[in-house]
């Protein structure tokens, strides 16, 4: 068993990938005993055969394809089954270690046992503080915003513009970095695969928070993380984020604040002719047949 699993995703993006592989092999001075899984979720041929073609020759560093897109979460989850550690991080491909993230939330996973999930503090390229957890988006903050719930509840709502230099619990960590405890994992039962794309981190981390763990950001770790790298965006990507919300508002939070939260939107959407193609999701309530999960086809490699 190693100390640390740490499984990437790749997507069509398999530069990123390699770079984010170098990162954490520069940077990782005392936790040595790590594995790094990579799973291909069915990157069109030509970028998979440039990832494995220069993919590290180490026997701690594996690449695995699905022959399905299954996601954020699903990738994970497929990963997930070749690891075995006591430790494990998710991390997004376009996130570099900047430090010895591991040796850093190794210890304090170690000292602090009523921790779940933690995050390490994000940079951009230029090395400019951004934003590395959020707050649980409810009626609250959609209604009042964020600064003025910020302001007025900060224990419950930390600032998120703010470069900590101490540990700071929150509502929910980045999912480009997300640090697990086995035991907590296993409690949560991992990731939700029904969720395609999006706010598998808020889901999680609220029912780590339902299981008595606590959410963290470790600021003494530091990645850099190119925001929305590893995934493009259009107007299918904004509706699948809608449908993933909704689903996780329905599952965790009450059904007459599920649909609090849908007429909220109807009603502010109205007055917003950029978000009119995401009405109908509103409408809908998310169904589950129009995931864009339901479009994805199989993909064999050409041998």
């Amino acid at each position: 068993m190693k100390m640390v699993s740490i499984i990437i995703i790749n997507y069509n993006t398999s530069k990123y990938t390699l770079r984010c592989i170098q990162a954490i092999i520069n940077t990782s001075k005392r936790i040595t005993d790590y594995e790094i899984i990579v799973v291909d979720n069915n990157s069109e041929l030509e970028d998979y055969y440039y990832l494995k073609n220069n993919f590290p020759k180490k026997e701690t560093i594996k690449l695995y394809r699905s022959i399905i897109n299954t996601g954020f979460g699903g990738g994970n989850m497929y990963g997930l089954q070749f690891a075995n550690a006591d430790y494990f991080l998710f991390l997004n491909n376009d996130a570099f270690f900047k430090n010895d993230c591991l040796g850093i939330l190794y210890d304090f996973m170690e000292t602090n046992g009523d921790v779940g999930v933690a995050t390490a503090q994000n940079y951009n390229e230029k090395n400019e503080h951004v934003i590395s957890f959020d707050h649980n988006k409810g009626l609250r903050k959609m209604i009042l915003g964020r600064s003025f719930l910020e302001k007025t509840n900060s224990d419950n709502f930390p600032k998120r513009k703010k470069e900590y230099q101490d540990p700071v619990t929150v509502n929910w960590v980045n999912g480009a970095f997300m640090f697990f405890r086995k035991k907590a994992l296993e409690t949560v039962g991992g990731f939700d695969t029904n969720i395609f794309l999006y706010f598998e981190e808020m889901d999680i981390c609220w029912r780590l928070k339902k299981t008595g763990y606590k959410s963290v950001l470790v600021p003494q770790a530091k990645i850099t993380h190119l925001i929305g790298a590893s995934t493009e965006k259009s107007k299918k990507i904004n509706q699948e984020s809608m449908r993933s919300y909704l689903y996780v508002t329905k599952k965790n939070y009450s059904f007459f604040k599920y649909l609090l939260i849908r007429l909220y939107f109807c009603i502010s959407f109205i007055f917003k002719p950029k978000k009119w193609f995401l009405l109908p999701i509103v409408f809908n309530g998310a169904k589950a047949s129009e995931s864009l999960k339901q479009q994805q086809q199989i993909q064999f490699l050409d041998i």
